[in-house]
């Protein structure tokens, strides 16, 4: 292994990424986990990669550009209508919290470590944040509660850029404060701020103007917004050293914030490329570090670890909660779960390695400063987590609501039966119209596919672990059942049949197929549409001892389309063509129910036969 080639490393350091991320959804667990480790193992493990030596004068570009491009696309992310739109404690986290997190990590740092007071403060702002990338593999482990889950969510996906801008200026601040005479560090700040922050604003601009007006065509537009990208970092880089990650920062903010460009399009870009990008960027990382140095950190370190978790997460929360209805108990557990994630990790390795360049003493200390605080919070937050949820009595409930796929009339009748019998729905769609018509329902809604990665981040699934798929959409509805197959398992995922297809190349997978058959045997989209039409309408019927199921199918007969069964406990059974439900008395039936035919008459005025419904 000693021997392989730097093009056999290139292509095993993908290929290890892609493995590691596989375990990482297979064991439901955040993939920095594995990644770690594998670093670790193929690194100072078993020295089969040496970064240093395979990439050579290169290793600090290729960083360099990595981490420019990620803080881009995290700061895409960053609409500042969010921070009001998810309610005060989120607003507060990412505002006192941070600020809170920083001054405690700063100062216990320098009093601990004995690190300059600016490199103290560089590891303070780094790891302020948490991100989607562990928070929401966590919350799928952890079920907290609805109101607890979406705090942490939101407080992940809106602090990740905040926190990587927070340390991108103290950063600049210490590459500004080279020469000790204050007036000059200010002027050199000043100078540094004003470029990245003008020259980000000028940018993003620019590459809106070119997106929006169609200067590009529609297959160019995110491979240019990504080189553009890159161009503006290294110009901003040449016009003021070091400038040039503030720049393309302030460029994404500006960019998620212009009411007249979707982003939506070069987010969903950001899906293939950042899992790749992220994942061998952090193996890189990881290989790079020296295992004794974790040593030499000592009881130092230990004691900081205790007061990032045990005094500066708590002291963020319960000030961020001063005035509103968070019991202790909430408190306590949004105060534990508070891991650290790549971007931490990215920006630390990228700021030593400059700094360390610089001549500035114990800038090496930052990554395995880092790491130890990713690894500690990671594996100890994810182990308890969900008992302490369990203990505090904040675990949600089994899962049974249901995600709808599709918005549509039936869909929406659907879901409005069984919000009225407390079941939680969520529908999703990529057709505006129908979900503007649930949102006038009041019915909650995502507007895009409901297995993208930004639906992963932004969609509250908290008491959802079922999926109707009751969309028209041929070729989308495998890929959403597919996803959640494995995100609900198996049994937990419905779609409406299909027309046979003879081609081979048109017939659908057989796990998919298990899928098919909801409600009944034949039951289409095509079908529920045509009944709708015919004025069908859902409806709910009790079933009584003195009113048997075999009873109801009496009186309906083939005008009932039997949908849902909720029992006595209140769990909701699917009528599917694989499963026989017999409802029993005490159970509810909710139903398709067509209306009554008009009875024709003959030539003497008398009423024929009822015609059969399907």
């Amino acid at each position: 292994m000693a021997n392989m080639s730097a093009l056999s490393l290139l292509a095993s350091i993908g290929v290890l990424s892609l493995l590691c991320q596989w375990l990482a959804w297979r064991i439901k667990i955040p993939a920095i986990l594995p990644l770690l480790i594998c670093g670790l193992l193929v690194g100072p493990g078993f020295h089969i990669l040496n970064p240093d030596q395979l990439f050579g004068d290169l290793l600090f570009p290729v960083v360099s550009l990595a981490v420019a491009i990620i803080l881009f696309e995290g700061s895409l992310t960053l609409e500042f209508k969010q921070i009001q739109g998810h309610g005060a404690m989120v607003r507060n986290l990412v505002s006192i919290g941070v600020v809170v997190t920083f001054v405690i990590i700063g100062l216990a740092t320098y009093l601990l470590m004995g690190t300059d007071w600016r490199i103290s403060a560089l590891f303070g702002a780094l790891v302020v944040v948490t991100g989607p990338t562990v928070i929401v593999p966590m919350l799928r482990s952890v079920k907290p509660s609805a109101k607890i889950a979406n705090i942490l969510r939101w407080e992940g996906i809106i602090i990740d850029p905040i926190g990587a801008l927070l340390a991108v200026v103290v950063y600049e601040f210490i590459i500004s404060s080279r020469d000790t005479a204050l007036l000059n560090t200010l002027q050199a700040f000043g100078t540094t701020l004003f470029i990245g922050f003008g020259f980000g604003w000028a940018a993003a601009k620019i590459l809106t103007e070119a997106l929006t007006r169609s200067w590009l065509p529609h297959y160019l537009q995110n491979p240019a917004t990504l080189t553009f990208m890159l161009g503006v970092y290294a110009m901003s880089n040449f016009i003021e050293h070091e400038s040039g990650l503030l720049t393309v920062t302030v460029m994404g903010m500006v960019m998620a914030n212009s009411r007249k460009l979707d982003i939506d399009g070069i987010l969903e870009f950001k899906e293939s490329l950042s899992v790749l990008l992220i994942s061998a960027l952090f193996i890189l990382l990881a290989a790079r570090l020296d295992l004794s140095t974790f040593l030499e950190l000592g009881l130092p370190m230990i004691a900081l670890l205790v007061v990032i978790i045990f005094i500066a997460r708590p002291a963020s929360v319960w000030l961020s909660a001063t005035g509103l209805d968070l019991n202790w108990k909430e408190k306590l557990l949004i105060s534990w779960i508070a891991p650290r994630g790549i971007v931490a990790a990215a920006v630390s390795a990228l700021f030593a390695i400059k700094l360390g360049d610089l001549g500035w003493q114990h800038a090496s200390i930052l990554i395995p400063m880092v790491f130890m605080v990713i690894i500690t919070t990671v594996v100890l937050q994810s182990l308890s987590a969900k008992y302490l949820a369990m203990g505090l009595g904040l675990q949600e409930p089994p899962a049974q609501g249901f995600l709808i796929f599709g918005a549509n009339d039936t869909a929406r009748a659907i879901a409005k039966m069984l919000t009225e019998q407390d079941i939680k729905v969520r529908m999703a769609d990529t057709n505006w119209e129908n979900l503007r018509l649930a949102r006038m329902e009041g019915l909650p809604v995502y507007f895009g596919n409901p297995a993208s990665e930004h639906a992963t981040n932004h969609v509250d699934l908290t008491g959802i672990g079922r999926l109707l798929v009751l969309s028209p959409y041929k070729q989308l509805n495998p890929v959403v059942s597919m996803h959640f197959l494995d995100w609900f398992g198996s049994g937990k995922v419905f779609g409406l049949g299909g027309e046979n297809e003879a081609r081979a190349s048109h017939q659908l997978s057989e796990s998919y197929n298990q899928t098919l058959g909801l409600f009944a045997e034949g039951i289409t989209y095509s079908k529920l549409a045509s009944l709708r039409a015919k004025k069908a309408l859902v409806k709910k019927t009790n079933i009584s001892e003195s009113f048997s199921f075999e009873n109801y199918k009496e009186q309906y007969g083939q005008r009932s389309l039997p949908l849902f069964a909720i029992d006595e406990q209140g769990y909701c059974h699917v009528f599917h063509e694989s499963e026989k439900i017999t409802p029993k008395a005490g159970w509810t039936v909710i139903a398709l129910i067509s209306p009554e035919p008009v009875p024709a008459k003959d030539t003497n005025n008398k009423p024929q036969g009822e015609p059969s419904f399907i």
